[in-house]
C-alpha cells in the first residue's frame, strides 16, 4: 500500500504507473492494430478487435493492480451475483466522475463481455487512447447543440444513425453497451441549469439507448442498472482526486432489469407514443435511483 504517500505525489506516481502500464499494452496490441487499420476486410477486422479485446481485459486487469497498491478503498457493492459472460448487456448508470469508467471496469471484468460505450468524437484525437478506442469498436459520436442543428437541420438524427450502425455491429458477438444516461458527469451547476427534478441527478437522455433497444434488444439478457455513490465526497468530483486518494469509499449497486419486450424493434424517432412510453419508463427508473442514492448516502452520514 502506497496510500501513505502525500496526496500530490500519489496523484502523479499513479498517473505515472497508469500511463507507462497503458504504453506498454498499447505497444503489445499494435500490430493488431496495423492489421486492422491496412486489411480492409470484415472478417480480418473481426478477429484483430477480438485480439485488442483481449489486451484490453489484461489492461484492465493491470489498471486494477496498480489501483489496488497505491489507494486503501473501502468497496461497497452489491448485486453483482447472477451475471454471465457469454450474454450481452445494456449497462445504464449515473455519472459522477472520469473515476466511474475505472470502477465500472474493475467490477464488470471477466464478469460480462467486454465494456463498450460511446464517446465524444473529439476523443478520437487523444493520444494511444484515441487509437485503442477505435481499434476496439468503441462507438464515437459527434455532439452538436440545439441551437446548431437548428442552423444545419441535415445534421438532425446523425448521432442517432451512429448508434443504429454500431449496434448493427455489436450483433456479430456478445458485448456489454455501456451508456451513462445524463450524457454528462454531475454537478450542482448542471443540476441548477436543467432545474432536475432529481435531487442527485440530473436528466437523463433516452435517445441512445432507446436506439440500442430497438436494434439489438432481442440479444440483450438483461438492463444492468448500475448506481455509483461516492459517500464520503462532494461534487463535482474529478479524476485527479481519484489519482490522489481523495476517494476514500465507493458504493455500487447493481440491478439486473427484465429488457421490456414492448420496446425491442421501436421507432425511436418515428413514433410518437413509443418516445413518451420510454421516457416515462426511464424518468421512474431515474426516480428509483434518486430515492437509492439519497438513502444510502443517508445512511452513511449517520455513520460518521
Amino acid at each position: 500500500m502506497l496510500n501513505f504517500l502525500p496526496a500530490p505525489l500519489l496523484g502523479t506516481l499513479t498517473f505515472v504507473l497508469l500511463t507507462v502500464h497503458t504504453i506498454v499494452f498499447f505497444t503489445m496490441m499494435l500490430p493488431f492494430v496495423l492489421l486492422k487499420v491496412m486489411i480492409p476486410h470484415t472478417e480480418v477486422r473481426y478477429y484483430m478487435t477480438r485480439a485488442v479485446m483481449f489486451f484490453g481485459t489484461v489492461w484492465i486487469d493491470g489498471n486494477t493492480f496498480i489501483i489496488s497498491i497505491t489507494r486503501k478503498i473501502r468497496w461497497d457493492v452489491q448485486g453483482l451475483k447472477g451475471l454471465k459472460i457469454d450474454t450481452s448487456y445494456l449497462v445504464v448508470c449515473n455519472h459522477c466522475s472520469w473515476a466511474d469508467i475505472l470502477v465500472l471496469q474493475r467490477l464488470f471484468n471477466h464478469k460480462i463481455p467486454f465494456l463498450k460505450f460511446f464517446l465524444k468524437k473529439e476523443l478520437m484525437w487523444v493520444p494511444v487512447m484515441g487509437v485503442a478506442w477505435w481499434a476496439l469498436d468503441y462507438p464515437f459520436m459527434k455532439r452538436y447543440s440545439k441551437a446548431f442543428v437548428e442552423k444545419h437541420p441535415e445534421l438532425r438524427g446523425k448521432d442517432m444513425e451512429t448508434t443504429r450502425k454500431y449496434c448493427q455491429k455489436f450483433k456479430r458477438s456478445h458485448v456489454t453497451v455501456l451508456n451513462f444516461l445524463e450524457g454528462t458527469r454531475f454537478n450542482y451547476q448542471k443540476h441548477e441549469k436543467q432545474k432536475s427534478p432529481y435531487q442527485h441527478l440530473l436528466l437523463p437522455k433516452a435517445g441512445g439507448i432507446a436506439i440500442v433497444l430497438s436494434s439489438m434488444g432481442e440479444m440483450l439478457s438483461n438492463i444492468v442498472d448500475v448506481t455509483i455513490i461516492y459517500p464520503d465526497n462532494e461534487p463535482p468530483l474529478s479524476f485527479w482526486d481519484f489519482l490522489c486518494g481523495r476517494i476514500p469509499t465507493i458504493v455500487v449497486r447493481v440491478n439486473a432489469l427484465p429488457v421490456p419486450k414492448e420496446f425491442i424493434g421501436k421507432d425511436y424517432e418515428q413514433d410518437e407514443g413509443f418516445r413518451e412510453n420510454f421516457q416515462q419508463w426511464i424518468n421512474r427508473l431515474w426516480e428509483k435511483k434518486d430515492l437509492q442514492i439519497g438513502k444510502i448516502m443517508k445512511q452513511y452520514k449517520s455513520k460518521r
